[in-house]
């Protein structure tokens, strides 16, 4: 092997190992792990404390002026999953949510869950149904504002997300009733 080859390997392997990933993580919830009763929703035959997780993340890209965050039952039996909090325009200088965060003092605007609710709702699958998901992702965003107002479907928001993100981190805890 040339002394080209091998230098470039060597450059490529360093650099690899030093590219920081976008990292979301909780002292609440693990990935994988069943989520406590403290998140459970209070309402809908539930009868939990309703609590948002506390959430932090770092290694955020490179531009990102804010954030946001959704959390999403991709199992619930409706066909298009459930959506559990939708929050946008968060502060870019925030890099932790307490348990049972108030996000408007972080700048943040909430959309209607799919409780019909403008605020976290937590997990509360149908009895005897399995074992849901709950997907909580953090998204990067290069603009301080989606340009969107409160009454915006989650769908919407979500299409925005998904088009505008500079990188999004996702943490998936589970749980079961």
């Amino acid at each position: 092997m040339g002394i080209f080859l091998k230098s470039t390997i060597a450059f490529s392997l360093l650099a690899a190992t030093s590219v920081n990933a976008f990292e979301l993580s909780s002292t609440d919830i693990q990935e994988g792990a069943p989520m406590a009763k403290t998140f459970e929703f209070a309402g809908w035959g539930c009868d939990g404390d309703n609590l948002s997780p506390q959430l932090s993340w770092n290694d955020v890209p490179e531009g990102t002026k804010s954030f946001a965050i959704t959390a999403y039952d991709p199992d619930a039996p409706t066909g298009s999953g459930f959506w559990h909090w939708v929050v946008f325009d968060i502060k870019g200088s925030v890099r932790e949510l307490p348990r049972g965060a108030d996000v408007a003092k972080l700048g943040g605007v909430q959309v209607r869950n799919d409780y019909g609710l403008k605020a976290f709702g937590g997990t509360c699958p149908p009895e005897h149904d399995g074992m849901h998901r709950y997907q909580f992702t953090v998204w990067a965003l290069p603009t301080e504002t989606l340009g969107l107002d409160d009454n915006v479907s989650p769908a919407v928001v979500g299409f925005n997300l998904h088009y505008k993100a500079l990188g999004k981190a996702v943490l998936t805890a589970t749980y079961t009733r």
